[in-house]
């Protein structure tokens, strides 16, 4: 197998969480088959997440956010974990992708052919969804899929071949489940998916 290149982001702002654990998991077994791994948990990170004038005027990028785009400029797989709060991804997060996923980093629109270069073709992800108190199918089936916004409006907008795993209830498991779900997660840790 060869080694991959691995930018992990926990996109829960509590590292000392549920996600965390899924996240430390998938780290530990990414590391012990000899991936480059770079961690960067969002909730340690110093920027702002609010686009303030939104993209009228582009805010300069603070260090955290450059370095966690040049780890992705230079990775060959991301891993995003994150619950799933009210349908969608945390504040925290959504302003992390707000701020970074940028014309000339992530994507252009060429004005001629009226087509987005996608700038990340050739990398993939893998991304953890966590429900609290419902399974991932009932909040599919009451509110729709709730994994559109990451897998297509942002990750493969860019060029990112994405996988979703959903895992939940997070808050109502038996212990047998949940070591169910961190095998699966250091499985995929290990081959690097």
């Amino acid at each position: 197998m060869n080694s991959k290149k691995i930018v992990i982001v926990c996109g829960h702002p509590d590292a000392d969480s549920f996600t965390g654990s899924m996240i430390d998991t998938y780290q530990s077994a990414a590391e012990e088959a000899e991936h480059d791994v770079r961690r960067f948990n969002l909730g340690e990170m110093q920027f702002d997440p609010i686009l303030h004038k939104g993209y009228k005027e582009i805010q300069q990028l603070e260090p955290d956010l450059v370095e966690l785009q040049l780890a992705i400029t230079e990775c060959d797989h991301v891993v995003i974990g994150y619950p799933n709060w009210w349908c969608t991804m945390p504040a925290l997060l959504k302003g992390t992708f707000d701020r970074m996923w940028l014309p000339g980093f992530a994507f252009n629109f060429n004005k001629e052919t009226k087509q987005i270069e996608k700038h990340l073709i050739g990398k993939t992800a893998r991304v953890y969804v966590m429900s609290g108190s419902h399974s991932p199918l009932k909040t599919w089936w009451k509110f729709g899929d709730y994994t559109n916004e990451i897998q297509y409006g942002i990750l493969e907008f860019a060029g990112i071949k994405t996988q979703v795993t959903t895992y939940g209830p997070c808050q109502h498991v038996d212990d047998d489940r949940r070591k169910k779900w961190m095998k699966e997660v250091d499985s995929h840790g290990r081959k690097g998916i």
